[in-house]
């Protein structure tokens, strides 16, 4: 397990299940853990997510398919603890999500 802190000073866990979960589901994310860890700790932005999620998003000029952001879905269950839900690669975030926060 991975325990990061998020630009809210919240420890935010790794788990394997949850990594196994996501390289089963986004392959191309295999050897990525290092980004994931990375868009934890230094967001471009962060998004409010849906069922009281946050989306910390950042962009990478090289990933395995081209430049692409990566979006890491996380929970913050309180002050002191939260988890990374999922993790993708995707073209552009959603322009519609409210901005949390912005570096």
């Amino acid at each position: 397990m991975i325990i990061v802190n998020s630009v809210n000073k919240i420890p935010i866990r790794l788990t394997i299940e949850r990594w196994m979960h996501i390289i089963q589901r986004h392959p191309e994310m295999l050897f990525e853990k290092d980004k994931v860890v990375e868009t934890i700790q230094f967001p471009d932005f962060i998004q409010k997510g849906d069922y009281n999620t946050v989306l910390a998003i950042k962009f990478f000029k090289k990933t395995p398919l081209t430049s692409k952001y990566l979006i890491v879905v996380c929970k913050e269950i309180n002050n002191n603890d939260g988890f990374i839900l999922t993790s993708y690669f995707t073209n552009k975030p959603s322009a519609t999500r409210e901005i949390l926060w912005k570096h």
